[in-house]
């Protein structure tokens, strides 16, 4: 069941990724304004589909490895310690960049919206955690040296930052990247409004408070992991991820009472935003794909010379498992394949003579049909 829910949440966020990116190439190819804030609107509900299951994908990741280690824990040392820990190092470097991606394009977009200086003085502090997370969740415990490397070292794994290559520091990096992103969603949801609460005080230090206690618990847990066995280690993952579901939807219930009657204080403008933004939606899809290839890549070779492991052996002369170099220039190649393949899909929709929408119409007192603009109507929606 853990894989089940795994690859349904990655599907949705893989899904979510390409409708964006294939609103992006529209938004890059077209110079009609109306057009444009259509595929502006388009690229930012895709990528919230695909950034909200990305949030939770690392918990289905938690649960899908447990499962692996209660089945047998030879697969899940094999996994994460043996042959196939160093595809997590690549793993590890793509899903940074996808929460610096996801990070960027939510700071970019607060360009669509008036009055934004407000929130852009936190973004520096987000980029900071987000770039001390990165760096941890990226670190190796052992790095390949030489033999002289390895004995100046003390052995294989760095004094100092090989402490950063075990699962307390990695859990604790991964749960403060999803809850400092989605922090900045919550500042872009904010963008433009105004509380009129009467206990808006209230409802904001409450918020802030679960945020703290989430993340103080996180972390505390991440030092405390250092200072118990393995066995106990493993089960302090449980508390940081609850802790932090229970934050997001706290402050998501917490967030709708306080701006369920906000004050507008300036409109949404679809389409007014750089061009980098879309680019940065096109890298997001293609990081997913890579990234759900290598990873079928780890399920698929963990069974190694088992055609069902421990159950039925692979006999056959041709069996083997393959290299991690040869694997993932296999999975590079299908990636540039199928994006191939979406660029023609993405060019035939334009040899169309039929536009792909209609901008909506009112009716004036005269009676006459009247043209609404795409960014007022979709201002009016977010």
């Amino acid at each position: 069941m853990p894989i089940n829910i795994h690859r349904i949440i990655a599907n949705v966020a893989f899904g979510g990724s390409i409708a964006a990116a294939y609103a992006a190439f529209k938004f890059l190819t077209t110079r009609n304004k109306d057009e444009q804030a259509h595929y502006d609107w388009m690229g930012y509900i895709g990528n919230f589909v695909a950034i909200s299951a990305f949030l939770p994908l690392p918990f289905a990741g938690y649960w899908l490895a447990t499962e692996i280690y209660a089945f047998n824990q030879a697969l899940g040392l094999q996994m994460m310690g043996g042959a196939f820990s160093w595809l997590f190092i690549i793993q590890a470097a793509l899903i940074g960049n996808l929460f610096l991606a996801a990070n960027y394009y939510l700071w970019l977009g607060m360009g669509r919206i008036e009055g934004t200086t407000h929130y852009q003085k936190f973004i520096k502090y987000l980029l900071i955690a987000i770039a001390l997370c990165f760096a941890i969740w990226a670190t190796p415990r052992s790095i390949i040296a030489t033999v002289s490397e390895v004995r100046a070292m003390g052995g294989s794994a760095h004094p100092m930052l090989g402490y950063l290559g075990v699962m307390s520091a990695k859990n604790t990096a991964v749960n403060i990247l999803i809850l400092t992103t989605f922090m900045s969603f919550l500042l872009y949801r904010r963008t433009g409004k105004r509380a009129t609460h009467p206990m808006k005080g209230l409802l904001s230090a409450m918020q802030f408070g679960t945020f703290a206690l989430s993340a103080s618990i996180v972390i505390f847990y991440g030092i405390y992991g250092y200072f118990v066995e393995a066995a106990v280690r493993i089960r302090f993952s449980i508390p940081q991820v609850l802790s932090v579901l229970v934050a997001m939807v706290v402050i998501t219930i917490l967030d709708i009472i306080l701006f369920r009657k906000a004050e507008q204080t300036s409109r949404m403008n679809w389409g007014q935003i750089n061009p980098i933004s879309q680019y940065v939606l096109i890298f997001i899809a293609i990081s997913f794909t890579w990234l759900m290839g290598l990873m079928g890549y780890v399920r698929s070779g963990l069974r190694q010379h088992w055609h069902v492991y421990g159950v039925m052996r692979d006999n056959s002369v041709d069996a083997f498992t393959p290299t991690l170099g040869y694997a993932t220039k296999i999975v590079s190649l299908t990636v540039l394949i199928f994006f191939g393949l979406i660029g023609v899909v993405f060019w035939l929709t334009s040899l169309s003579s039929k536009p792909d929408w209609q901008p909506q119409v009112e009716t004036t007192a005269g009676g006459s049909p009247e043209p609404v603009s795409a960014s007022t109507s979709r201002g009016e929606l977010s």
